[in-house]
């Protein structure tokens, strides 16, 4: 409701890993059209409203993204720090019945580059409700592919609309699992 009046205000700003990287700044307006292609995405990949979505991902400005594109569609999100293990990914999918993950190839701690997708391979093993991994180029580190459960995060954003109406939601209506 405040994008005709604060729409140009930055909203994020993204300090990388990395001090000669560059930084990322988002005004609220790029942020709302990042969402709302963010939810078409999830839309088109057959998320709708109550549907629980996994968030393992590094502090990116797409993690944001990712949880409020949820929000937007009524999704419930859960987000797992991306420094958990294998198992203990697989332990809150399971215990919320995740039916997709998003993630990253990887994260930097430091100047170790920290495989995220071989996780969540490992961790899917023992997990029976996920249908699609969203997975963002970060750390552009290779990773294994598993044909139609596997999308790139930018493949699968690049034609979608930056307009997506919200779900309409009653107060008691659950937003994200801890």
């Amino acid at each position: 409701r405040h994008l005709a009046t604060r729409g140009d205000q930055t909203a994020i700003i993204w300090e990388p890993n990395n001090p000669e990287k560059h930084s990322r700044s988002l005004t609220y307006r790029q942020l709302h059209a990042e969402v709302c292609k963010a939810a078409n995405m999830l839309k088109a990949a057959g998320v709708k409203k109550g549907d629980r979505i996994c968030i393992y991902m590094p502090m990116v400005p797409e993690a944001a993204v990712a949880m409020l594109a949820c929000a937007r569609i009524g999704a419930i999100h859960s987000v797992v720090f991306a420094g958990f293990s294998a198992q203990s990914l697989a332990d809150r999918i399971n215990d919320a019945s995740c039916s997709m993950v998003i993630t990253a190839d990887g994260v930097f701690r430091g100047a170790k580059a920290i495989a995220l997708k071989d996780i969540v391979d490992e961790a899917l093993q023992q997990c029976t409700t996920i249908e699609n991994v969203i997975v963002l180029k970060h750390t552009l580190t290779e990773v294994k592919w598993t044909e139609g459960r596997d999308h790139w995060w930018h493949e699968a954003i690049a034609h979608c609309s930056e307009e997506c109406a919200p779900v309409p939601m009653d107060a008691e209506d659950m937003l994200f699992i801890l």
